[in-house]
């Protein structure tokens, strides 16, 4: 296993730092613009551009650069909702993102207001829904940005940080122990672990939130 994972982050490694950096920026921009964020796979990107930093420079050239990408592609997934919403969600690629999630990201956005914007970052489905969701809304461009700016940045940081220490831990090991590759193995595993378990407590944290929310409302404030 050392042997291939030794290949694989020293080719990762060989490409030039700053495009390495870049492709990380196109990759979150991707991720969290409108649709792409369900299929363009943003995490993965970061973790395998990170796993060849060195150096503190690219470390936080990196972070900056998938803070970018994200805010770049949240900002124009909410002047897309602001200015073509209506007619995105009933497009044929809204259509593939279902009426039943557009309807969960307004309700949600509705009963959690900002909150919602930074949660839904860690969410799947949401963090590409809301948005253009948010667009649609009467919340302003700034305060979207003030709930939205910390979640970027402390997922950027969670991210390359995981597969900064995950790549260096295996070049400084790889020389001295042969399961060095199970120890980078083990690393990614249990981050991605870890993500998944917290985003589904976090979902189901919201879905109860929301569940409780919609008991407590008298039914003819439900009815429009």
């Amino acid at each position: 296993m050392n042997d291939v994972l030794s290949w694989i982050l020293t080719t990762v490694q060989s490409v030039d730092p700053l495009l390495r950096t870049l492709i990380a920026m196109v990759g979150m921009f991707c991720e969290t613009s409108l649709f792409l964020g369900v299929i363009a796979p943003g995490d993965t990107i970061v973790l395998v551009a990170s796993s060849g930093v060195v150096g503190p420079l690219q470390y936080f050239a990196l972070v900056a650069a998938v803070i970018v990408g994200s805010l770049g592609g949240e900002s124009v997934g909410f002047a897309l909702g602001r200015y073509f919403g209506p007619r995105i969600r009933h497009s044929r690629l809204g259509r593939r993102i279902g009426e039943k999630n557009w309807d969960r990201a307004e309700n949600y956005l509705a009963r959690r207001g900002g909150i919602a914007v930074f949660i839904s970052r860690f969410l799947p489905v949401l963090h590409s829904v809301v948005p253009v969701t948010v667009g649609t809304s009467p919340m302003r461009y700034r305060t979207f940005m003030a709930w939205t700016v910390p979640a970027c940045v402390l997922w950027a940081f969670a991210y390359v940080s995981v597969g900064t220490f995950a790549g260096g831990s295996f070049r400084q090991l790889s020389g001295q122990l042969s399961f060095a590759g199970f120890i980078f193995v083990g690393i990614v595993v249990v981050f991605a672990v870890l993500a998944l378990v917290g985003k589904k407590l976090l979902e189901r944290r919201e879905a109860r939130h929301m569940s409780v929310a919609d008991a407590e409302t008298p039914n003819e404030a439900r009815e429009p």
